[in-house]
């Protein structure tokens, strides 16, 4: 029988984002994608996720839908059978972060939305994917998620909880994966979470960003192999 498995996407990403990984994993999973580009807080992209998923099902996200993560852990923990959690945080923005994005969504709201322009690209792919197939895919995959999606995200970003305090109640086997080089969430980020988890375990992306799924697709789903192979808790 296939593992039910839902995976969440980070800002400005859709279900291409997993597109290697759910092919790498067709043998082992019932996949599923969801659509977090439709609510402006975490609380309600964890309503609509709950509302389409299955009855139990084993949870991989990325950035953003980390955050979402945290939340349907509070929402429905019983229903999560495990976890994989990666190049994401469980705090909350840093008064100066939240300054830069109300500043970002205030120009967004006035003027156009360019998407992932080359100047923004180096903050999310590591330098050796800047150009090329992955950083066009990367634009690609934001230009499709479009303004008024992006905007609700950042959004329902900057309102989102600090889930530092519930971790200790997070009692599935739980993966934690990050680039060495994400400059947005960095490695520290992902050991703190790895710290406040019973049993957790940590994979380091060599020479990757923010995008292991599709800068090291093949690493991810080695990574993803690992943790569907631990057995579930009891």
């Amino acid at each position: 029988m296939l593992t039910p498995v839902l995976f969440l996407p980070g800002l400005l990403c859709d279900a291409g984002l997993w597109r290697a990984q759910i092919e790498d994993l067709r043998d082992h999973v019932a996949p599923a994608v969801a659509d977090l580009t439709l609510d402006d807080t975490v609380e309600a992209m964890a309503r609509r996720t709950l509302a389409a998923a299955p009855d139990r099902f084993a949870l991989v996200a990325l950035s953003m839908g980390g955050y979402v993560a945290f939340e349907i852990m509070r929402q429905a923990p019983q229903r999560v059978t495990r976890l994989a959690l990666i190049d994401t945080s469980a705090g909350s923005d840093s008064a100066e972060r939240a300054r830069e994005r109300r500043g970002a969504l205030a120009t967004l709201e006035a003027g156009r939305f360019l998407g992932v322009t080359d100047r923004l690209l180096p903050q999310l792919v590591h330098p050796t994917h800047v150009h090329g197939p992955v950083g066009e895919a990367v634009k690609a995959m934001a230009a499709r998620v479009g303004r008024d999606a992006f905007i609700r995200q950042q959004r329902a970003i900057l309102g989102r909880p600090d889930s530092f305090p519930t971790l200790s109640a997070i009692d599935v086997p739980t993966s934690v994966g990050v680039g060495d080089g994400d400059l947005l969430t960095p490695p520290h980020e992902a050991r703190a979470i790895r710290d406040g988890l019973t049993g957790a375990t940590l994979r380091v992306f060599n020479e990757c960003g923010h995008l292991p799924p599709m800068e090291k697709p093949e690493e991810t789903g080695a990574f993803l192999k690992d943790w569907l192979s631990v057995p579930d808790a009891q």
